[in-house]
């Protein structure tokens, strides 16, 4: 096999590992939303327990991808992209790593729910949008395709608008579950709203894998 042709099929092997990773994020942010939503406590402990698969993957991607810079000595755009792919192996472990904090609220306040009624609805919504992110995520490490990757920037602007909504709502004189129950949102809504940013970061990671300069720059070039 020529080195061109390898250096390819362990990169659509690592891009392909990524993207399973973005669908295992998904999936636990997912779970995690409905042990929130729900007091569900065996769910919760689902998602705590099932992380360590995470670190696994991120470990198998880690190994990929030096093996990709000891054997096929990239440069140019192909070192771009392998050094875009550590750094890609971070934001969707931070990913999990929030979905996991979300699932550790839920367990903690079990049998209680965490959610006062005012605000459940808006964390249905922010479940929903992570999810969608997590998986436009996978399908643009799979199509490397940077106009994908620019659409699921814009994807976010939906999350920012339900991040601060909810904070109207907790900042309302009505506002009559104590200040737990605030710090609990506060931290909630926070989980998500970086969750989506992380999501972000990957869409401008392979913007800039694509075509080498930042969506930024893209723009000011029309």
């Amino acid at each position: 096999m020529r080195m061109r042709d390898a250096y390819r099929e362990q990169m659509d092997a690592l891009n392909a590992l990524l993207g399973e990773m973005c669908d295992t994020v998904g999936a636990e942010m997912e779970r995690a939303t409905q042990a929130l939503l729900e007091a569900d406590l065996e769910l919760a402990e689902q998602v705590i327990t099932d992380h360590d698969q995470l670190a696994e993957r991120s470990a198998e991607a880690e190994e990929l991808a030096f093996e990709l810079l000891a054997l096929q000595a990239p440069v140019a755009g192909d070192l771009r992209s392998v050094v875009g792919g550590f750094q890609l192996v971070s934001e969707i472990d931070r990913m999990g790593a929030l979905a996991l904090h979300v699932a550790k609220v839920a367990r903690r306040r079990h049998p209680s729910r965490v959610l006062p009624e005012e605000v459940a609805g808006y964390f249905v919504e922010m479940g929903r949008l992570a999810v969608e992110l997590a998986r436009n995520a996978h399908q643009v490490l799979e199509s490397q395709d940077y106009e994908d990757a620019l659409s699921l920037m814009e994807d976010d602007d939906a999350m920012d608008d339900l991040h601060r909504h909810l904070f109207t709502v907790m900042m309302d004189r009505d506002w009559e579950h104590g200040v737990a129950s605030a710090v609990d949102v506060t931290l909630l809504g926070r989980y998500y709203e970086r969750y989506a940013d992380h999501a972000v970061s990957i869409a401008r990671r392979v913007v800039f894998q694509a075509t080498g300069k930042t969506p930024e720059q893209l723009k000011e070039a029309g």
